[in-house]
């Protein structure tokens, strides 16, 4: 078994699938170095990551398809499904040596997978913008937590930086234990430590929330209680528009009289 392993980058993955057409080898297994267990009998090759090999075959896919092609393919790759990167490598290469344009060809298994890979993936990018609840701090910094099924947070950047423009923010990503910080000029990458932020709830502790912020859940919190009518609660159609996976992200999900919709 011809096994590749790679850094978990996007990046990286393509390497991998610039190498092993250079190569002539087919893989049969791609690996990050994150996931990646040994295997006697598999021959094992480990790909470092090359921005050039990179642009190589971003630009072949580019050329051959779109760039909204190329966003599919992301998309997809940040589904962190099983085997979705063995999927990326059939997909890539069908286009690379196919004289026609593929993006519809269905008949082919690798397309039918990453389309619905992409579109999960975009789907839960937008439940993350429409449910995001920020939370200031003593230190005027908006904070909001995320625990996505994909790794979406990336997708979400530019949205938040042109919505919340005017303000520094923090979104975080539980699950994974990254985000990003925008201080009103950049955005970069994050990760936190032990900071008085809950990982599980991703709630900021009492004590380091702005008394705006306090005022505002309060309100918030009261605001929605007033206006649930118990007679016609349908729990069915509420997790339809609100998974419920999100709840405890949203202050005004945290107060006791929620307990008539569990």
């Amino acid at each position: 078994m011809n096994l590749f392993i790679y850094d978990q980058t996007f990046e990286g993955l393509l390497t991998v699938i610039h190498d092993s057409m250079e190569m002539n080898v087919e893989p049969e297994k791609i690996m990050s170095t994150k996931s990646f267990q040994d295997d006697l009998f598999a021959i094992k090759y480990d790909i470092a990551t090359d921005p050039d090999k990179f642009d190589k075959i971003w630009n072949q896919v580019k050329e051959k398809s779109n760039e909204e092609n190329c966003q599919r393919i992301f998309k997809a790759f940040l589904s962190e499904l099983p085997d979705i990167e063995l999927t990326i490598y059939n997909y890539i290469k069908l286009i690379i040596e196919t004289p026609y344009n593929v993006e519809v060809n269905f008949s082919e298994d690798c397309v039918v997978k990453l389309n619905n890979a992409q579109k999960k993936v975009g789907r839960e990018s937008q439940r993350v913008m429409m449910f995001v609840r920020f939370q200031k701090t003593v230190d005027d910094i908006y904070y909001s937590s995320f625990d996505p099924k994909y790794n979406v947070i990336p997708l979400t950047v530019s949205h938040f930086k042109n919505r919340f423009a005017d303000q520094k923010w923090v979104v975080f990503d539980t699950r994974r234990k990254f985000g990003y910080y925008y201080d009103l000029e950049n955005v970069r990458e994050i990760t936190i430590g032990q900071q008085k932020v809950s990982l599980e709830s991703g709630k900021v502790d009492n004590d380091i929330l702005h008394m705006s912020e306090k005022l505002f859940q309060k309100l918030w919190k009261s605001y929605y209680e007033n206006i649930n009518i118990i007679e016609r609660k349908n729990l069915k159609v509420h997790m339809q528009f609100l998974p419920k996976r999100f709840w405890k992200f949203l202050p005004e999900k945290d107060f006791k009289s929620e307990l008539i919709l569990n």
